[in-house]
């Protein structure tokens, strides 16, 4: 069976093992397809977020018409502002999509940071890298089981235990600035099916909730954010989502996902 990158026994060869490096979430070929956002959702986000959270969620959210095959194969990128074909994607690559959109390379940061292998390649694309990186240059907030705890462009990360195989038990999703009829805010996430928006907060077990807004930032408290007018959606289903994309067997310098 060959692994994926993103799992923590393949590694580069002349490298060093890496460590529990658990990261994106590779949907088992048995899972269901993704339930169906209810067309009754409410474009308003909650109170007290900042703007940079609010634009990172629309950054976030400018994603969900791409069309996006799941692929974890190691690639090799350029540095800085390094990415893989748009037509590819993981998890994580939802979130530094979304962050490169508003100027801010996590690739860099999280060479900066030095909370990775070192290599500039897949470190930022490792969901449990990105997890030490937020922990330690962005805010760490509690977990909680309180939809109005996560505003727009939070970062939360999962555990996927269910998945078998060389699939990742990690996961990564941004919240959206979007509030279902159960009163959650919607996550933009990839897990298999290009990036999507669903009402799966607290779907899968959490373990990490992050803000961050690139170094040197403030996230400013009391601001009320705007109504947002579904018209600024082009494009943007509410309904059932479309499966854009199957998790891919694509290769790369000859390894894949499985």
């Amino acid at each position: 069976m060959t692994l994926s990158a993103f799992d923590e026994d393949w590694r580069p060869p002349g490298t060093r093992p890496l460590g529990l490096l658990q990261h994106c979430t590779l949907p088992a070929a048995s899972q269901a397809a993704p339930r169906s956002t209810p067309a009754s959702t409410r474009w308003l986000a909650p109170k007290e977020n900042s703007d940079f959270g609010t634009r990172l969620a629309a950054a976030a959210r400018r994603q969900l018409d791409e069309f996006v095959v799941y692929n974890a194969a190691y690639r090799r990128i350029s540095y800085p502002r390094g990415d893989v074909s748009s037509l590819f994607g993981v998890c994580t690559d939802v979130v530094i999509r979304a962050y490169r959109d508003l100027g801010i390379d996590l690739q860099v940061a999280v060479q900066q940071a030095r909370v990775g292998s070192g290599d500039r390649n897949i470190d930022h694309r490792r969901t449990e890298t990105l997890r030490r990186f937020f922990g330690r240059a962005g805010t760490n907030l509690p977990v909680t089981t309180f939809a109005e705890d996560y505003l727009p462009g939070d970062i939360v990360t999962y555990a996927r235990p269910q998945n078998t195989g060389p699939a990742s038990r990690s996961h990564i999703a941004i919240v959206s600035d979007v509030i279902a009829p159960s009163g959650r805010p919607l996550i933009i996430h990839n897990r298999g099916w290009g990036p999507q928006l669903e009402d799966a907060l607290f779907v899968d077990r959490i373990t990490g909730h992050y803000r961050y807004a690139g170094a040197d930032r403030t996230t400013p408290a009391g601001e009320t954010a705007r109504r947002l007018d579904p018209h600024e959606l082009t494009g943007t289903t509410l309904h059932k989502p479309v499966r854009r994309a199957r998790s891919a067997r694509a290769t790369a310098t000859g390894r894949t996902v499985r």
